[in-house]
């Protein structure tokens, strides 16, 4: 699907800008695991036959003939705001210890807990494609300059498509803070590596192991998706939801993933959660399995045990066949009942003071 997809747009744009755009490709689509990591990697009980699984089968994409392709291109469905989205300015970190999540758009997500800053995800380019001219492009700006941002104490990817795992912002992360730690699921320090993160800063964990950053201990755990910066599908690295858990505050981050009977596990083991990041866009009846409707959404918020649900994964770029607002529509209507915040892009939200959601993509929309 990527593939026709790149081809039919490449029809478009004239060969000499290509040809200049194109010269990070290589290095874009990043490494590939060997030695110790590759071997790490073998001994994990997901993978098999040279690469990761899920615990059940999936269908990761519509098939040959079956019209994704089609509807993705040529679908009426208004995917794009009508005005421009509002954004909220950062906000000052001095002196805050309590829990407060900032939403950047798409699945860029910032948790301050309990003194502790853990980037999630971050992506500032503006297009989530190996590429500077063709891809999926921003819908609306980054709210926040990376120099915004404070110090970090670490980022967390839950997988390594383009629109989770970003090269040019990992590299001027890195550039920014040079110890600044990366925790991410198996295989996915092999692009790290690649684009000069020290392999001293890389964490690389399998569902259930975890890490601490001081006090704050992360945990990877369970998702249903799927890997592959190359060959979609190729499921040569792991993907991961994760659990930030402090002295007395939790959070859980799906990234991407379908709804699947998991959840339910990690809510009894590491819930309840104060708040939850939940992947609610992007969904389609071609690939059922690898992203949740925002229905099933409300059931992983129900079953990891959340108390604030935030969603995430819409808004910000064009990936599936749904209207741009529909995620957060359908969303509030399932959540009846629950408590949920729908942030602007760059809004900080103070877990325990949060306003109800005001609509304001109801005006843009």
């Amino acid at each position: 699907m990527i593939r026709d997809l790149v081809r039919r747009s490449a029809l478009l744009v004239p060969v000499g800008a290509l040809v200049g755009a194109g010269w990070q490709v290589p290095t874009a689509i990043g490494g590939r695991p060997a030695g110790e990591r590759l071997a790490r990697m073998r001994r994990s009980p997901h993978f098999h036959d040279g690469k990761f699984h899920n615990d059940v089968a999936t269908i990761v994409a519509g098939q040959p003939g079956s019209g994704a392709v089609r509807d993705l291109v040529l679908g009426k469905e208004v995917r794009k705001p009508r005005q421009p989205v509002p954004l909220e300015t950062a906000p000052d970190f001095a002196g805050f210890d309590g829990l407060r999540t900032s939403w950047l758009g798409h699945a860029t997500v910032l948790v301050e807990i309990e003194g502790k800053r853990i980037l999630f995800d971050p992506v500032w380019s503006d297009r989530v494609s190996p590429s500077t001219l063709l891809g999926p492009k921003r819908l609306h700006p980054v709210p926040w300059a990376l120099g915004d941002l404070p110090d970090l104490d670490a980022v967390v990817i839950s997988h390594d498509h383009y629109d989770h795992l970003d090269m040019m912002t990992i590299r001027r992360l890195a550039a920014r803070q040079p110890s600044l730690r990366f925790i991410v699921p198996l295989g996915v320090g092999a692009h790290l590596e690649r684009w000069r993160v020290s392999q001293a800063n890389i964490v690389e964990l399998d569902w259930d192991e975890r890490t601490s950053v001081d006090h704050v201990e992360v945990v990877a755990t369970a998702a249903q998706h799927f890997s592959g910066r190359l060959r979609p599908g190729g499921n040569g690295t792991l993907w991961a939801s994760w659990v930030l858990k402090g002295r007395d505050r939790r959070v859980f981050y799906t990234g991407d993933s379908g709804y699947f009977d998991g959840y339910r596990r990690i809510g009894d083991e590491y819930g309840p959660f104060d708040v939850t990041f939940i992947q609610v866009g992007a969904y389609s009846p071609y690939w059922p399995d690898i992203h949740m409707t925002p229905e099933e959404g409300v059931e992983t918020h129900r079953a990891v045990r959340g108390e604030l649900l935030v969603p995430v994964h819409w808004a910000t770029f064009n990936l599936a066949m749904h209207s741009w607002s529909e995620p957060v529509e359908r969303l509030l209507t399932a959540a009846d009942g629950l408590r949920v915040a729908v942030p602007k892009p760059g809004q900080a939200l103070d877990v325990d003071d949060v306003p109800s959601p005001d609509g304001w993509w109801r005006a843009v929309a």
